[in-house]
């Protein structure tokens, strides 16, 4: 009995071996080291140029970085110096001995804790419920459906363009009329509806939001209110602190108002305190004293700052990674 003849493989197996392996497919990646931990290049080396462009450009930013922080190092310098170590030739950076006991003199030296409590009633008042307002109306501007919405935005924004020297000489007539000057009032009503930079900003920033979601959620039951309280609210949290540290930082410095309105020492505001500082120990020289106060000013803006510094980098990540 004959044993069968091997079967020869098929004609396209063949053909599929001889080919080169450019017609099979791609070549199979070359065996590789082991990773050594380094990481690899981000890209291609700098150029001479290159090089030369980023150092000009990091000496420049560093010159205005400098530049920016002197006055205030001068201003924590001084208010920890003498009278005469003030005007001291060559200027003298660091104190020695540093006088803090400056900071314990600027206490008695003017009502300077009433002008600071009086200062944060109106700055926590206006940025908190002046910022609801806007959240508020933004929202409203943004998502709902009103008879002449953009006429009246249009409005709004057509009011910033008025100056506010044209508004005092009403404004204080009117707050004088119904008998609040010289009260915190007239610097907290006029604020607490809202703040048209704020409402834009924020109106501009929920124009990214889908209306799909709220939507789905009128759909759901949601009313209006939860609407924005449990979607819009967290959307927008960043930028409304970036809004509330700007909006803050004005009202706290704020000069030209409480010296319309504010005249009885007890209401005066932190800056017009200061202010009188100046007024009083600049003829005595006592410089320290002022830079002390003016130092004191800075804390509640840096601790305002330092809390929502997190939702302010997240405002500018959200807005950069929208574009």
């Amino acid at each position: 009995m004959s044993t069968p003849a091997p079967q020869s493989p098929p004609r396209a197996a063949v053909a599929a071996a001889a080919a080169p392996a450019t017609a099979a497919g791609p070549k199979p990646m070359p065996a590789t080291r082991r990773s050594t931990g380094r990481r690899a290049p981000a890209g291609p080396p700098l150029t001479r140029r290159q090089k030369i462009g980023n150092w000009i450009v990091g000496a420049i930013l560093s010159l205005g970085g400098i530049t920016m922080i002197a006055p205030l190092v001068w201003m924590f310098s001084t208010s920890l110096k003498t009278r005469e170590a003030v005007f001291a030739l060559p200027p003298e950076w660091i104190p020695s001995p540093a006088q803090w006991e400056n900071y314990l003199r600027v206490w008695d030296a003017g009502p300077l804790l009433s002008g600071i409590m009086n200062s944060a009633v109106v700055a926590v008042s206006v940025t908190v419920v002046g910022g609801a307002a806007s959240a508020v109306a933004a929202y409203a501007f943004a998502k709902m459906r009103l008879p002449f919405k953009g006429v009246i935005f249009l409005s709004l924004l057509a009011a910033i363009m008025i100056p506010f020297p044209t508004l005092m000489i009403p404004q204080f007539q009117m707050f004088a009329f119904a008998g609040l000057v010289d009260t915190l009032w007239p610097l907290i009503l006029p604020a607490i509806f809202g703040n048209i930079i704020m409402v834009f900003f924020l109106r501009q920033y929920l124009d990214s939001v889908p209306d799909a979601i709220i939507e789905a959620a009128k759909i759901d039951g949601a009313g209006h209110f939860q609407i924005f309280w449990r979607l819009i609210f967290p959307i927008i949290r960043p930028a409304i602190a970036a809004q509330f540290i700007l909006w803050f930082m004005a009202v706290w410095n704020d000069y030209l108002a409480p010296i319309i309105y504010l005249n009885s020492p007890e209401v005066q505001t932190l800056q017009l305190v200061i202010a009188r500082f100046n007024a009083t120990y600049a003829s005595q020289t006592d410089y320290p004293l002022i830079m002390a106060a003016s130092c004191i000013a800075l804390v509640p803006v840096l601790t305002v700052f330092v809390i929502f510094q997190r939702q302010i980098i997240e405002s500018i990540a959200l807005t950069g990674s929208k574009g």
